[in-house]
């Protein structure tokens, strides 16, 4: 088993995510081999690996995005087929890389808000997208802003927003600080931060920065060619203690070289 039996036995007696054996091809490419692990309630879960290793059609595949995979999926204790005639669910949410080409460009944010609240019939929009514009930092005077009159940390912040405007259980995300300017990265990160322990949300964040991963996740699953290799906690990822030499390649690489002094 990839889990240590402590961690397993919390994740598995209140699991928001139960996976087993997800498998998912496209055409001759097997980008899931047999994936299985499990999220407990109010988790920060994080997945990394390199280009290609399987980790953003795993979180397609979470979001109801990916069709025809095989294996078993469980959220919130309810399964999940691999085919459905409904795709998506208020449960879960999604915060995408580029919060640009996520966002409308003809939407003001007010509507890009009050959208989904329109889709699943939720009544009391107007509360709820002052509330939310103020969960993430952002006043009044940014409702009706077009994308474009936004900064890229505002429209990550938007793109936050209306991923929390239906109360989801599950958060996922999608390398959410990748497109931001440095300055701005640890401003979302610790928005993201704040809001995961004040809605007691579970997160599941994929990424191909470690440090962003073991700032924000407890755990951390290491994924190669579509497997998943290794599990371990946050400050074992910090502390370069991995079992596997793929996971310990990965520390090595995010730590750079480090130049020589004669």
């Amino acid at each position: 088993s990839l889990y240590a039996p402590a961690a397993r036995g919390r994740a598995a007696a209140r699991a928001v995510i139960e996976a087993q054996g997800l498998t998912a091809r496209f055409g001759a490419t097997l980008a899931l081999d047999g994936v299985s692990f499990a999220v407990a309630a109010g988790e920060a879960y994080g997945i990394v690996g390199e280009s290609g290793s399987g980790k953003s059609t795993l979180l397609r595949l979470l979001a109801g995005l990916e069709e025809g995979w095989s294996g078993r999926l469980a959220i919130a204790g309810t399964p999940v087929p691999s085919r459905r005639r409904r795709l998506g669910w208020s449960g879960v949410q999604m915060v995408f890389q580029d919060p640009y080409g996520s966002l409308h460009p003809r939407h003001t944010v007010d509507r890009t808000l009050a959208e989904p609240l329109a889709i699943h019939g939720v009544a009391g929009g107007e509360a709820r997208i002052a509330q939310s514009l103020a969960a993430v930092g952002l006043g009044p005077e940014h409702r009706f802003r077009y994308p474009h009159q936004l900064s890229g940390g505002q429209r990550q912040r938007v793109a936050i927003a209306r991923a929390l405007i239906l109360a989801p259980r599950l958060l996922l995300l999608d390398e959410p600080t990748a497109a931001l300017d440095v300055s701005v990265q640890a401003e979302i990160l610790a928005l993201l931060e704040r809001l995961r322990q004040e809605r007691r949300l579970t997160t599941l964040l994929v990424s191909h920065n470690l440090a962003i991963v073991a700032r924000l996740c407890a755990r951390v699953a290491v994924m190669r060619q579509g497997r998943l290799v290794e599990e371990l906690a946050a400050e074992d990822l910090r502390a370069g203690r991995a079992r596997d030499a793929y996971t310990r390649e990965l520390i090595a690489a995010s730590r750079g070289y480090r130049r020589s002094t004669p």
